[in-house]
């Protein structure tokens, strides 16, 4: 299981993300807590009105709605009543049992999941502190409930079970071998209501990993001046392919107006999320030989997929970073200078460079056999050899510490008696 918290400065659009879901037939709200009736006899306002009446208890708390999602391995289908059951426990574990929340069952994904929305703002006006609670509270009720419910769990998996985090790669559509607006609709699916995006340039980060593209055409077309969105297949070059397909004609109706509705929703401060990404990067370049194409594979490995924005005349002007694990896309000036096109080449470009001047300035001090050995080594052992020689511990042969010594005391001599 994985866990996913965020927050949010808007109860109402938490909730109206998790009830738009259920009027396109892609969620059901399955449950609640501490709500005064079932799920069933509540509408939109009266599920809206007891979030709101406790957070106000609070004026202070700018962030206070709280949106969770618990994920599953993609063979856990689950029922109903399991659901609510882990849902329950989890909130219990992570200090929100007495709190109002209600519990969403998805069918928007690739894997099992559901989405919790509560608020974090007690019954008696108090706030709950929710600082590090992913990484504390919310890890060891993961950890429990995985034992306790016989979950996949999302560590120390073996070699048969599959991590939540796909290559986006393995569902990429191929124009001409599938039927062109059943595959689109599919990615559209996957897309559009997981992943956080805040404009059309980062969401076409995200559906260029699919093969797809959301066209609004050029400034002067009809398409743009009319408001209109289309959506196109993309060959193996980044280029379009076939006939584009309106947005209007597909069944979930993923229009310009929906997508800025999303752009709104998502564009909630995600400090936890630019973390992990920061945190990755500067990982991969921290220690290891690393150049531009080896920090992109290590990355992946994390789930974290880079997105190259080039001129026409190949130079990189622009990277964006797509974490699957969270679901959120990022430019790299939005995580910070750093974080740029241009400073991670530089970063890149410092590591290879400092090394080279380690070997030079070490291979100049060696001679004879030494040397031409030295010189043919790799870089990466030579570091780690340079790592070890800073780390040998210095060899004194005379020293002795002073309470094992044996030491000679010196008779003072007296001088002769005088005898009378």
């Amino acid at each position: 299981m994985v866990a996913v918290i965020k927050t949010s400065r808007s109860v109402r659009s938490v909730l109206s993300y998790n009830e738009n879901k259920v009027k396109t037939a892609q969620a059901q709200c399955i449950g609640e807590g501490n709500y005064p009736m079932a799920v069933e006899r509540m509408n939109f306002s009266m599920k809206l009105q007891r979030l709101l009446g406790q957070t106000a208890l609070n004026e202070n708390v700018k962030r206070a709605g709280v949106h969770i999602s618990l994920n599953f391995h993609p063979s856990e289908n689950y029922p109903r009543e399991k659901l609510l059951e882990i849902a329950d426990s989890y909130m219990e574990k992570i200090g929100f049992g007495s709190q109002p929340y209600l519990v969403y069952e998805h069918h928007d994904a690739g894997h099992p999941h559901i989405h919790l929305v509560s608020i974090k703002i007690r019954a008696d006006g108090s706030r709950i502190d929710m600082q590090n609670i992913g990484k504390n509270q919310s890890e060891k009720a993961r950890k429990e409930i995985e034992k306790a419910f016989g979950l996949v769990k999302a560590q120390g998996r073996n070699s048969k079970q599959v991590s939540l985090i796909k290559n986006p790669a393995a569902v990429k559509v191929c124009y001409g071998k599938m039927e062109s607006k059943k595959a689109l609709s599919n990615v559209l699916n996957a897309v559009l209501n997981s992943y956080s995006y805040t404009s059309l340039a980062t969401l076409n980060a995200v559906l260029q990993l699919y093969g797809v593209k959301a066209d609004r055409g050029s400034e002067d077309s009809r398409i743009f001046t009319s408001g209109g969105l289309v959506y196109r297949i993309l060959d193996p070059d980044g280029k379009p392919a076939g006939v584009p397909i309106k947005a209007s004609d597909f069944s979930m109706r993923p229009t310009l107006a929906f997508l800025e509705r999303r752009f709104e929703v998502n564009s909630t401060e995600k400090s936890f999320e630019k973390k992990r990404i920061r945190t990755a990067v500067d990982t991969a370049l921290l220690v290891r030989e690393t150049h531009f194409q080896k920090l992109i594979l290590m990355l992946r490995s994390q789930g974290i997929d880079t997105v190259l924005r080039k001129s026409s005349t190949g130079s990189l002007y622009g990277i964006t970073y797509v974490d699957h694990a969270t679901k959120c896309v990022f430019n790299g000036s939005e995580l910070g200078r750093n974080y740029s096109a241009k400073a991670v080449l530089e970063r890149c470009e410092k590591t290879v460079e400092y090394r080279a001047v380690i070997i030079q300035k070490d291979v100049l001090e060696m001679g004879g056999q030494d040397k031409q050995q030295y010189a043919g080594a790799g870089v990466s052992e030579v570091f780690a050899s340079g790592i070890q020689e800073l780390l040998k511990a210095e060899w004194q042969a005379d020293y002795v510490s002073g309470k094992f010594k044996d030491r000679s005391r010196k008779k003072r001599r007296k001088g002769p008696l005088n005898r009378n």
